[in-house]
């Protein structure tokens, strides 16, 4: 696994700890529980650790204690304003979370807490603010530790950053969601604590070496496992939870050298008061996926309010928070309310933001709302490929649940194991279905009818718009040939078929039933780049260029003119809805998805999935089929569909209406957002071998492909070399795109000394089953303590390609740390290079950096990329699931 080695950067660490706090109970009626005596030993112990391990500075370590929330975010500010290289960020103190809700809170010293509906915590900042604040840091690696009370509920906001900020911001909590723990009483530090700074000052192994993030996750679980939390009942086994950065890179935090004469972390856990609640058990280690999977006796470790579950592939740490908590206060009588069932929601890209919106109504609707006012349930959304997710469901539920290789991992490229599924079409559930006879570890429960429809529609700039509604609703080749004639400079695009149900829909209506010739389809819709990956992207990308955005026409979901971009801003030219009868809408389905074995919570789980079924897709009595729509004919979950732009999913498909905006006739007023309120007949959702085919043909379209590897082996490279997230297993997992009938090779770039010649062959150009070339770059690649000529490799790369025989899609890719980029600015290397690279644009090239802030613009990787018409990619993207995007648009492989 690559590591990021923050020594000899600008490294900054914040340890936080409130030990005392100026307002208790019972002298003050809204005070916290107590004083926090043992978060004095935490700053002491990890100030020194931190220390002796090698990568802060003498000057880069701060320890505070806040009286308020001011001083706090002062204090915060200064620290992401100043790290470059590694920021850590360490809290001790009270944690709480509210009557009703989940988020955490951290309590500074003058906190009070005013109990009711909805509990507020004044004088305490919220760990969802902390996390945006970190985002603009200009760190390359961001580690968080939290060792307090609902520690655990620290994860639902990390699941919900941008794809961004999750490629470098790791978590480590101390407990997992809704447990309070015991602090002790203050004459030592608090048991976590305890063996976080034994780690770091001892080794993993007690006896120094390097500490990097991902084992210390695990030997904290590990050892903290081994005991009970101790202020519930029935007391549970206590397991910190983690978070890893996304990029899939460690993290190194301290490099002792020698052990500390301290006791053993067995001897400080034993005897840390609370440290062991009961007997010590022989627990599994930490699954390594996002949502954790069952083992062979079927037991499932969900994400619920308990557990709630990386969106990553491997566990890791991040930060620690303990101390003594604030339960949660019921709605009424101040009992404390239960810990929520947390579900988890799997969708698709395009539903995401609607989803999300419908999650988040019903978390704090009278249907998720005991009569004690406390909250039945939690949902955890995300979304992912659509063609990875149909994928992983028909084929790969066995590693979803335990991953067992670099290559096929659902945990890690897709997230948790769901326990609803709401795709984008129908016609993806029969997709993602195992055929009878083969082995599988998931059953899908879906709905007879999807709940919802949008259709797939042309949205075309204004001017060349058809103004007759006759003239809007026909055939998707006639109304692109009527479009053509209006203006003859038009310019179709649609998004990428791989990753949204919306994009295939679109590619079935341009094949068109067999009858249209994909490779001659493609050229339809042909663009500098590679396609968007949504339909917002699509939209908001679009006015990059006022020309561009004046001609251009979308194929996109009708609804995404209404509110499914974030971009209102930026967008130049309205854009008019014209209706393909041919091509297949969208139609959000609900699925139940049920994985092999017991699940503990079984019954609490289907409870909680049907409250949730029976909310998202409830209407009145008044049908949205032509009846007219009365304020409360529609609530719930398609009252936020309806207000997002969606028609219902039955008779004529007319608007949902959403009780907040009614017209004459649907509810809904769609031709102020550039749709038509009523288009006439419009097309159904997709047949499943209609989708199936257009994935074929699309991946085949061009023939085979040949893709050229360039891996940076100079000697900076060492610390990112080994393991499924080094450079040589990156191209390893990125081979799953390419096919038997694809062309690919790897070449080593690193120049001799004295010699003309910057690379070697690590792999031949030729066609290769997938494992045959995984063993050969795994054996052959080495790093070499030499320098790289960026440049002179790439200008070989793109001679070697152009004279290649044959036709088909090419591309080149090269993946480096950026170090030998400054030899770029030597006697205008780069502008030669751009040169090259625009002279041989049909030969795109992905520049794969393995520095957070390769694709900045301005840098030699975003330039050199947007010269070819490639894409860059850094590690604040998932680098390694867009490699593999960009890999399988040129091969004919298919992800599985």
């Amino acid at each position: 696994m690559a590591r990021f080695d923050p020594r000899g950067k600008v490294n900054r660490a914040l340890l936080v700890g409130v030990p005392e706090y100026d307002f208790k109970q019972p002298e003050h009626p809204f005070g916290v529980s107590g004083d926090l005596g043992a978060v004095e030993h935490n700053l002491a112990g990890l100030e020194q650790a931190l220390r002796e391990g090698g990568v802060f500075a003498e000057d880069g370590i701060t320890v505070t204690r806040p009286h308020t929330v001011d001083e706090f975010d002062q204090q915060l500010d200064a620290a992401v304003d100043a790290a470059e290289g590694l920021l850590l960020l360490y809290f001790s103190g009270h944690g709480a979370v509210p009557s009703t809700g989940d988020e955490l809170w951290l309590l500074m010293r003058r906190a009070t807490i005013v109990p009711g509906d909805e509990s507020v915590f004044r004088g305490a900042t919220p760990w969802k603010g902390v996390l945006t604040v970190l985002s603009r840091a200009r760190a390359e690696q961001v580690v968080v530790i939290l060792d307090c009370c609902y520690a655990g509920n620290a994860s639902a906001a990390w699941n919900a950053l941008g794809t961004a900020q999750r490629q470098r911001t790791s978590l480590l909590m101390s407990v997992q969601a809704n447990n309070r723990i015991d602090a002790g009483d203050g004459g030592s530090p608090t048991p976590y604590t305890a063996q976080l700074v034994s780690f770091l000052r001892e080794g993993l192994s007690g006896q120094g070496g390097d500490v990097g993030f991902v084992e210390l996750a695990q030997k904290l679980w590990a050892r903290m496992s081994e005991h009970h939390t101790t202020l519930r009942e029935p007391a549970e086994q206590w397991e910190p939870q983690s978070r890893a950065a996304a990029s899939g890179a460690d993290v190194l935090l301290a490099a002792p050298s020698v052990r500390s004469p301290d006791a053993s972390p067995s001897q400080e856990l034993d005897s840390a008061p609370g440290g062991s609640g009961g007997g010590p058990t022989s627990p599994q280690p930490p699954g390594p996926g996002p949502g954790g999977r069952p083992d062979r006796l079927g037991r499932l470790r969900p994400l619920t309010g308990r557990r709630l579950a990386a969106a990553i592939g491997v566990p890791a740490v991040i930060a620690g928070l303990v101390a003594t908590g604030i339960a949660a206060l019921d709605g009424g009588g101040g009992a404390p309310c239960k810990p929520p069932l947390e579900l988890r929601l799997l969708t698709d890209p395009d539903l995401e933001p609607t989803v999300r919106k419908a999650a988040e109504a019903y978390l704090t609707s009278a249907e998720n709302t005991s009569e004690g006012g406390c909250r039945r349930a939690g949902i955890t959304v995300y979304s992912a490929g659509a063609a990875a997710a149909v994928a992983a469901f028909n084929r790969q539920s066995d590693p979803w649940q335990r991953p067992v290789a670099d290559d096929t991992n659902p945990q890690r490229d897709i997230g948790p194991q769901p326990d609803i599924w709401i795709p984008g079409s129908s016609a993806s559930v029969d997709r993602a279905r195992t055929a009878s006879s083969e082995r599988t570890y998931v059953a899908l429960e879906a709905d007879p009818e999807p709940f919802a429809y949008s259709p797939v529609v042309l949205a075309v700039p204004q001017d060349p718009a058809a103004e007759p509604v006759a003239e809007r609703v026909g055939a998707l080749a006639a109304l692109t040939d009527a479009l053509r004639k209006r203006q003859p400079t038009s310019e179709m695009r649609r998004t990428d078929p791989e990753n949204t149900d919306a994009g295939l829909l679109a590619t079935v209506g341009l094949y068109g039933a067999g009858a249209q010739n994909p490779a001659a389809a493609e050229q339809g819709v042909a663009q500098p780049g590679p396609p968007a990956r949504t339909g917002g992207d699509l939209l908001c990308t679009l006015p990059d260029d006022d020309a561009v955005d004046d001609r251009t026409t979308a194929l996109v979901p009708e609804f995404l003119l209404k509110t499914g971009v974030g971009c209102d801003s930026t967008i130049r030219v309205r854009r008019m809805a014209e209706y393909p009868v041919d091509v297949p809408g969208l139609s959000p389905t609900f699925v139940r998805v049920r994985w092999q074995g017991p699940e503990r919570d079984k019954d609490a789980r289907d409870n909680a999935a049907e409250r949730f079924h029976a909310w998202l897709t409830s209407k009145g009595a008044a049908a949205a089929n032509g009846a007219k729509t009365s304020e409360s004919a529609l609530r719930g979950g398609l009252a936020v569909f309806g207000n997002d732009g969606f028609r219902s999913a039955s008779g004529a498909r007319r608007p949902l209406g959403n009780g907040t905006e009614p017209s004459a006739d649907t509810g809904v007023v769609f031709s102020n957002f550039g749709a038509l309120d009523d288009p006439g007949p419009l097309s159904g959702p997709a047949l499943p071998a209609a989708m199936t085919a257009a994935l074929k043909g699309y991946r085949e379209a061009n023939g085979p492909g040949r893709v050229l590897f360039l891996l940076d082996s100079s000697g900076s490279m060492g610390s990112l070399w080994e393991g499924p997230g080094g450079a040589p297993g990156i191209i390893s997992q990125s081979l799953a795109g390419l096919g038997e009938q694809d062309e690919y090779g790897v070449w080593a770039v690193a120049t001799e000394p004295g010699s003309s010649r910057v690379y070697s062959e690590v792999l031949q150009f030729g066609k290769y089953g997938r494992k045959e070339a995984q063993s050969a770059i795994t054996t052959k690649a080495q790093v070499k303590d030499l320098e790289a000529d960026p440049d002179k490799a790439l200008v070989a790369a793109l001679d070697y390609m152009r004279q290649r025989d044959g036709r088909g899609p090419q591309l080149i890719v090269y993946i480096t740390d950026d170090e030998d980029n400054n030899r770029l600015a030597e006697g205008g290397r780069l502008g030669a290079l751009l040169q090259s690279v625009r002279a041989e644009r049909r030969i795109p090239v992905v520049m794969a950096s393995l520095d957070s802030a390769g694709c900045d613009k301005g840098k030699p990787d975003a330039a050199v990329s947007e010269a070819s018409g490639g894409r860059c990619l850094d590690t604040k993207s998932d680098l390694v699931a867009r490699l593999r995007d960009e890999v399988a648009r040129t091969g004919t492989g298919d992800q599985g």
